[in-house]
């Protein structure tokens, strides 16, 4: 459905999503915007993708772009794999003036920060997660899988990188199966993404999260951005959305790796660069 759209754009002239859905979805955040919600993803979204996830920091232009953003719309949500306060950390979010309806939902909405409080919500953490944390580096070494990849802490979830692997994409495929299985073993899920393979606890995905907050601030329109099959989910909720009749867009942070995405999305902008430029130029079109 979608294709790559210029994202250079002027702060006076809004891309045109090209799909009918997304043409609706932009008109209705424009004409109500204090009842439109805006979620975006972090990494490969507000963040570029760096080879090192703990280097990740938001594009130079996104808190300036929220900034101006968040007062104009009901909330602004920023839904991660992430724990919330490293999100938070590496987004520069905190104590910034305009963000007071900012919110981040960290571990696919398990957790929660906002800026009023500044303070993280969240529930005990799954003891499956400490379990295959503990045997995740014996486990790599012993099916021959541990050169060239590599272990993030992620506090209620952990992950495993094939990024740096001598064929990135092999090791991924190699992986995913053996790892499954530890998960299930454990009572947890794997969760595949760009070159990297998280496991997390169910229940919970962005799409869960995101449909949760709009249920709960009571939007009445809906913009979500993101780059990764994590992201699926969230398109597939704000779809079901649009079925209902709750107008949406959709905008997919534009890479070669994750082709689904790109062709579900209503608009697709050049990586964190281009959500930048859209969400600064949706803040000037709203005055």
């Amino acid at each position: 459905m979608g294709s790559p759209q210029d994202s250079t754009n002027s702060l006076h002239a809004l891309p045109t999503p090209v799909t009918r859905a997304g043409r609706e979805g932009l008109e209705a955040i424009l004409a109500k915007p204090a009842a439109a919600v805006i979620g975006l993803d972090f990494d490969g979204t507000l963040a570029p993708i760096v080879a090192d996830p703990e280097q990740a920091r938001a594009h130079a232009g996104a808190v300036p772009a929220l900034a101006a953003l968040a007062p104009k719309v009901a909330a602004v949500a920023v839904i991660t794999g992430r724990p919330a306060g490293v999100a938070v950390r590496n987004g520069g979010f905190a104590g910034v003036p305009g963000l007071e309806h900012l919110v981040v939902l960290g571990h696919y909405g398990t957790e929660r920060w906002d800026a009023v409080s500044s303070t993280v919500s969240a529930p005990a953490p799954h003891p499956g997660v400490a379990a295959v944390r503990a045997e995740l580096p014996g486990f790599l070494d012993r099916i021959g899988a541990w050169q060239g990849t590599w272990i993030e802490e992620k506090g209620r979830a952990v992950a495993v990188h094939t990024r740096r692997a001598t064929d990135p994409q092999a090791a991924f495929e190699a992986l995913r199966a053996p790892l499954t299985d530890l998960a299930t073993r454990h009572g947890l899920i794997v969760e595949p993404g760009r070159l990297v393979l998280e496991l997390r606890p169910p229940g919970m995905d962005k799409g869960v999260a995101l449909a949760d907050y709009l249920r709960e601030t009571g939007a009445e329109s809906v913009l979500y951005a993101g780059d990764d099959l994590g992201d699926l989910p969230a398109f597939a909720a704000v779809e079901k959305l649009r079925s209902d009749g709750l107008p949406g867009l959709l905008v997919c942070s534009g890479n070669d790796e994750v082709t689904e995405l790109r062709e579900r999305a209503d608009l697709v902008v050049d990586g964190a660069a281009g959500v930048v430029a859209l969400l600064s130029t949706l803040a000037a079109r709203l005055g």
